[in-house]
């Protein structure tokens, strides 16, 4: 950490120095205020499986200081507290599982931890028009390494990201990450530390996962080229390699065209990955990814919109040979079709379809939305190919968004989602647990101050 501010500071210096005419010193401090409260609880009416509940509450104290309109410097610091659940911490007597949603409020590694806190939050910037480097620990929103944004508090990363746009039209940006706070945790982990905290399934030959402690992974590469074309249409490209694990492609085009009674979107993504090293372990019963691996993934929507209304329609195919693969400790997945509250990593094939509306009321700050998706998964009966023992499954998301006008910056979001099999026959308590047959609410409200 150390090392990373002293070598920003010099490479500021640098970039400074060649300046003629030196702007007026001025500082400028911004505060940095999150405080997040996030009840959840879930539940499985027809099954006698365990059921829990959680309220949990963060608050993020930091700032900004601006200097010379260039120069910045961000802290936070970010306190969690459980202030009431169930024994979270206590498997499902059926099952043997460990609780999967609740848990990610606080820390996985010491789920009877109800008080604890980190610093988020360090970093050093400096920014032009056209150039910009920051290093330390920050928030990111890349394809497949991103905030996630459904918890307590965002995964962060530790490391230096640059970017170049020479122009309107494009823009370059690359990221060398070497340590990670993953949301559901309370410590600053190397990359390969980072794997196997969530529930991590099956191994391809059907024994139980153990990831953790036993995957080599020691940074994280991300380069990214965005190209507008015209004023309505754009590219975007990403490679995102994890050492030792995989890499991982994406291409995607978007266009959005007026038209009378609103804005027509079409989008098109395209991803491929493959097995690099010996996938985090030489010991196959550890190994997180088959270096033999690769996948290839397909994403489309249709969209429109207008002032008043969001809606698409979206499908993805994933296929290919081995296991699509992305930590979940890291981020959301990248293709149309993601429903908050549920991936689709860990599959050799995917098809889902998934539609999406929203409706924003016109004299009053508020929205509600519905997603509904079809997801058919790989046979759950071949290892290799369902990691997780998922079978295929619907799934109904009904939300509310709502910002008071009296209240700055406060937002209020209501969730319930409902999960379930697309065949009910013969599934196992283990197919169910954690999966489907089951209804799951969120409660959240945000206030910040910056």
């Amino acid at each position: 950490m150390k090392q990373i501010a002293l070598i920003v500071l010099f490479l500021m210096g640098l970039l400074k120095t060649g300046n003629a005419q030196e702007e007026e010193k001025k500082l400028i401090v911004t505060p940095d205020v999150h405080f997040r409260t996030f009840w959840m609880n879930t539940n499985y009416p027809d099954q006698e499986l365990k059921e829990d509940y959680a309220l949990g509450m963060s608050l993020n104290l930091g700032g900004i200081l601006a200097y010379q309109k260039n120069w910045k410097f961000h802290f936070g610091y970010r306190t969690f507290a459980n202030v009431a659940s169930s024994e979270i911490w206590e498997p499902d007597p059926t099952t043997g599982q460990g609780n999967r949603y609740e848990t990610g409020l606080f820390d996985l590694l010491d789920t009877k931890d109800r008080f604890f806190g980190k610093l988020e939050t360090f970093s050093f910037e400096y920014s032009d028009k056209k150039f910009g480097i920051k290093a330390g620990r920050m928030g990111i929103n890349s394809d497949w390494i991103n905030a996630q944004d459904g918890r307590l508090s965002p995964t962060a990363v530790e490391g230096v990201t640059a970017w170049f746009a020479p122009d309107k039209t494009w823009k370059f940006l690359v990221w060398g990450i070497g340590r990670m706070s993953i949301r559901g945790s309370s410590e600053w982990l190397s990359v390969g530390e980072t794997v196997g905290i969530y529930p991590v399934g099956r191994t391809v030959s059907g024994k139980p996962a153990q990831y953790y402690g036993n995957t080599a992974s020691d940074w994280l590469g991300i380069w990214e080229v965005d190209r507008k074309i015209g004023k309505d249409s754009k590219i975007h490209f990403s490679n995102t390699v994890a050492q030792n694990l995989f890499s991982t492609y994406w291409l995607a085009f978007e266009k959005n065209k007026i038209v009378k009674s609103g804005i027509l979107t079409i989008g098109i993504q395209s991803g491929f990955q493959q097995g690099v090293g010996n996938g985090g372990d030489e010991n196959p019963d550890l190994r997180y990814k088959e270096s033999e691996d690769r996948n290839y993934a397909l994403s489309g929507r249709i969209g429109w919109r207008n002032s008043k209304w969001i809606t698409h329609l979206n499908y993805t195919h994933v296929g290919g040979e081995g296991r699509w693969l992305s930590p979940r400790e890291w981020g959301k997945d990248a293709w149309y079709t993601f429903i908050p509250r549920e991936r689709n990593e860990g599959f050799e094939t995917v098809d889902a379809l998934v539609g999406y509306g929203e409706y924003r009321f016109e004299n009053i700050p508020l929205s509600v939305y519905g997603h509904f998706g079809i997801h058919w998964l790989s046979d759950p009966k071949y290892a290799a190919a369902n990691k997780y023992n998922f079978p295929s499954y619907r799934q109904l998301n009904l939300g509310l968004k709502y910002q008071p006008k009296k209240i700055k910056n406060l937002d209020l979001h209501f969730i319930l989602m409902s999960k379930q099999p697309l065949d009910t026959e013969n599934l196992t308590p283990n197919q169910i647990y954690n999966k489907v047959e089951m209804l799951h609410f969120n409660g959240i409200i945000n206030w910040r101050w910056n």
